[in-house]
């Protein structure tokens, strides 16, 4: 176990893959630059913090913006955490959440996680510094399908250096973060369930609020952005009605894969499913809570929850994020939306190549049904879109459509749902060489697959080198850089010395194509993406 507000070390192993749903992967921080002692002082709401100084870089690490959501807290909104005494050591990562181990994850069973870290230009280092102004801060929700994941996968310095403040958060996963319960329900004086991860989030975003000017912060531009899971939780609190004011701008990579959430009776009934496979029959808040980490964890594991979705808990959120995007109803800041261009690749290596090889011609249909969760004659439909003869390989053909239906057409869709209300700028990633950290070759190339752009903003952690970027994909990623911490400053990714990039419009339906060397617009998403069949107009 972890001491003070040190790294848990007993059930840590070091990543060897990124996982999925979303995910993430990762880097040591900071560069081999010595830390000065005895490093800068920071006084928080909660009381002071001790961080280190190293890179040209502020960092402070581990520090608790909520109570431990364990006991009679599990299962509750996050709660503030108590005052401390005395210097609060801020130099080392804290527990992250509860999560299984597996290839892709490390494992954990420590409730008491949720940290988030401050990373900084230091005095004399940010370009902004010389005008002692307040700096924009950028938020980041890390991805993992809601299951897995941390915050300190993700270096920033890449952003810190470019003159923004980046917070990186853990927060609440899996059933500890999300499960709905008919018990849980009635105690509530909302009458609400689940959603807890997404309340994190915005605990995390008030400690910001409250504390951020204290470590040089502008609490009136704070951007948050997110990958894959992350980005699903932008677009929660984008919808949500308890995130207002809480931030004042939006980035979502890859997060559009589910515009439509189950009902708080449907979340419920998953959450009885739960109860029962976690020995509570008796259906009881009691029994829930008294039950062990790990049995929460692997009863949720039974359940076969690939990738988890909030639900509509009448709370958190009162509709749809799809229904909020339409009607206007939602926070209405500026926004960037975006997709890669092989999403898919990364699900058929890692559920089919890598684990029953290739797939052979005759088993096409029936692995878009699998997809899809559609029956075979409708799969043989679908199927006809995509026909093998234009694809080198049935896996190839699959991750087509599968990026098609779940992540392209879907973030398109939230670009046109946005684009009438906010400024909204949409992206594709589509690096076809975007190196491919942790995974093993497999029989296709990757391509620009789930989670390839977050190497070319953040350094990512990991027991094995990154490949290097090539010198054309380093110019994209400063081009990358640049658009992203321009929008936190200004609300737009223009400034001098970047491609322009067109704000998205329903009738010219232009995309920034993020390609190496230089990023430049396109006109044909729709086409490509065969859109007309997953998501039709608006």
């Amino acid at each position: 176990m972890r001491n003070g507000s040190g790294r848990e070390t007993t059930m840590r192993n070091r990543k060897s893959s990124i996982f999925v749903f979303v995910l993430a992967a990762a880097a040591l921080y900071g560069p081999a630059a010595r830390a000065d002692p005895p490093g800068p002082v920071v006084e928080t709401r909660e009381g002071p913090v001790r961080g280190l100084r190293a890179g040209g870089i502020d960092k402070f690490l581990g520090i608790p913006y909520a109570a431990a959501p364990a006991g009679d807290l599990r299962w509750q909104p996050p709660r503030a955490h108590p005052r401390w005494k005395g210097v609060r050591d801020a130099t080392q990562f804290a527990n992250h959440c509860p999560q299984v181990a597996s290839p892709f994850g490390l494992a954990s069973t420590t409730e008491d996680c949720l940290f988030l870290n401050v990373f900084a230009p230091a005095h004399g280092h940010g370009a902004e510094d010389e005008f002692d102004e307040p700096l924009p801060v950028m938020v980041w929700f890390h991805g993992g399908a809601l299951l897995v994941g941390e915050s300190d996968d993700y270096d920033p310095a890449r952003l810190v250096h470019e003159g923004v403040i980046v917070v990186t958060v853990n927060y609440r996963l899996g059933a500890l973060g999300f499960l709905a319960h008919p018990a849980l329900t009635a105690e509530s004086p909302d009458h609400a369930s689940g959603n807890y991860g997404l309340m994190d989030q915005q605990a995390a975003l008030r400690w910001v609020q409250d504390n951020i000017r204290k470590f040089r912060g502008d609490p009136g531009r704070v951007t948050i952005f997110g990958e894959s899971a992350g980005g699903l939780s932008v677009h929660s609190h984008l919808a949500s009605p308890l995130a207002a004011g809480l931030f004042h701008r939006a980035i979502v990579e890859s997060g559009a894969y589910a515009l439509s959430q189950p009902s708080l009776s449907q979340a419920e009934a998953l959450g009885t499913l739960f109860a029962n496979l976690l020995g509570c029959t008796d259906q009881t808040a009691a029994c829930l809570r008294a039950a062990p980490v790990a049995s929460v964890l692997a009863a949720f594991a039974a359940t076969r929850v690939a990738s988890v979705i909030p639900d509509v808990d009448g709370k958190v959120l009162t509709q749809t994020v799809g229904a909020a995007f339409a009607s206007g109803q939602f926070n209405r800041v500026p926004v960037i939306e975006g997709s890669n261009h092989d999403e898919w690749r990364l699900f058929v290596a890692l559920n089919i190549d890598l684990v029953t090889g290739p797939l052979a011609p005759g088993q096409y249909v029936g692995a878009i049904a699998a997809t899809l969760g559609v029956p075979l004659a409708t799969a043989g439909a679908l199927a006809s879109f995509y026909p093998l003869a234009r694809f080198p390989s049935p896996d190839l053909a699959l991750s087509a459509l599968g990026t098609d239906a779940i992540f392209a057409c879907n973030s398109r869709k939230a670009a046109r749902l946005l684009s009438p209300f906010v400024p909204t700028h949409a992206y594709e990633f589509n690096d076809e060489n975007a190196p491919q950290l942790f995974l093993p070759p497999v029989s296709f190339p990757y391509g620009s697959a789930h989670a390839s752009e977050i190497q070319y903003l953040f350094d990512l952690r990991s027991t094995v080198p990154a490949p290097p970027l090539a010198a054309d994909q380093r110019r994209l990623s400063e081009a990358m850089v640049a658009y992203w911490t321009n929008f936190a400053k200004l609300g737009t990714p223009n400034w001098i010395g970047t491609p322009f990039w067109p704000a998205y419009e329903r009738t010219a339906d232009q995309m920034q194509s993020l390609v190496p060397p230089q990023p430049l617009v396109e006109s044909g998403f729709a086409i490509d993406h065969k859109c007309a069949i997953w998501a039709p107009a608006p």
